[in-house]
């Protein structure tokens, strides 16, 4: 996905998350998690664009975190600004990662690389 500090490709050995550290059930192919706060414009954009994207592709759920209810989670991946993505595989893995908001184009690419 496209995005300032776009990191890529991730570490196949990285953090994996699963259902408790997400507070839902991640998806059976993917999972885009997506991290946002109460007063950020650009989070409510990526909220829609994952929404639809989750809601085109079979198998992939769109689980957005409150970063201040989560700053456990927040710490732990290094997560700085919102909106930040994380697409995870069906393992759970971090795959890919970008910060602001990401373009449909992207994430659907994002997701091929997941799934």
């Amino acid at each position: 996905m496209h995005g300032q500090g776009d990191g890529g490709r991730l570490d196949p050995s990285g953090p994996r998350l699963g259902a408790a550290d997400l507070g839902a059930e991640p998806g059976a192919r993917a999972t885009l998690v997506q991290f946002s706060s109460a007063f950020c414009a650009p989070c409510r954009a990526t909220r829609r664009i994952l929404g639809e994207v989750a809601g085109m592709v079979p198998g992939v759920t769109h689980v957005e975190i409150d970063a201040e209810a989560r700053l456990d989670l927040v710490r732990a991946l290094g997560v700085l600004k919102t909106p930040t993505v994380l697409v995870l595989g069906a393992d759970g893995r971090v795959v890919r990662r970008a910060v602001g908001q990401p373009r449909k184009a992207d994430v659907i690419a994002a997701l091929g690389e997941a799934v």
